[in-house]
């Protein structure tokens, strides 16, 4: 049987197992051998990353092409409405490739939010709002580049979710089995 290993990756920690340029990789935190990430975070963002032994799996659950939801929660600079998200939920040209339409409202503050080591940088003139977005690709940076086109620049990138896996309560750096 597959092992699934679902971890709440810290904001600063590479999607490897590798440290690099001074920044950890997972082995700082999990001391599981033979599983590999089934997807990636970029280092700036933090929240769930699925790890298996499974290579099947592992490729179905990274593959655009199985089209599993990814839930991520973006905290965004600004004061959008919901008219405001309109250019998330058509597809939206970033110049190198064509955005799927994405589902995307407005979200009050998610809550058991951790802080974030290094804070988000606070400026008491420009307010910042949570938007909940729903892709079914992830291609390099897009959410944070959907954002910044419609007007809103990402502060803060976590993902919930990926299909029917979530966070439920982990906090950075902690981990869970779970079945398929």
């Amino acid at each position: 049987m597959a092992r699934i290993i679902l971890f709440n990756k810290p904001y600063g920690v590479l999607s490897q197992f590798t440290d690099e340029d001074g920044h950890p990789g997972l082995k700082a935190y999990l001391d599981i051998p033979g599983i590999y990430a089934a997807g990636r975070l970029d280092r700036d963002s933090e929240g769930l990353l699925i790890l298996t032994d499974d290579g099947a799996l592992q490729h179905r659950l990274a593959d655009p092409r199985h089209k599993l939801p990814k839930t991520y929660w973006a905290q965004v600079e600004g004061a959008p409405e919901d008219a405001d998200l309109a250019p998330l939920r058509r597809p939206m040209d970033l110049g190198d490739f064509v955005t799927q339409a994405a589902q995307a409202k407005l979200i009050d503050t998610p809550e058991n939010l951790w802080p974030r080591e290094p804070p988000v940088r606070f400026r008491k003139s420009i307010p910042t709002t949570w938007i909940e977005l729903v892709l079914k690709e992830g291609k390099n940076r897009q959410v944070r580049r959907m954002t910044a086109k419609a007007g809103f620049p990402t502060l803060r990138l976590l993902r919930a979710a990926i299909g029917h896996y979530r966070l439920d309560g982990m906090q950075p750096g902690e981990w869970r089995e779970t079945k398929g």
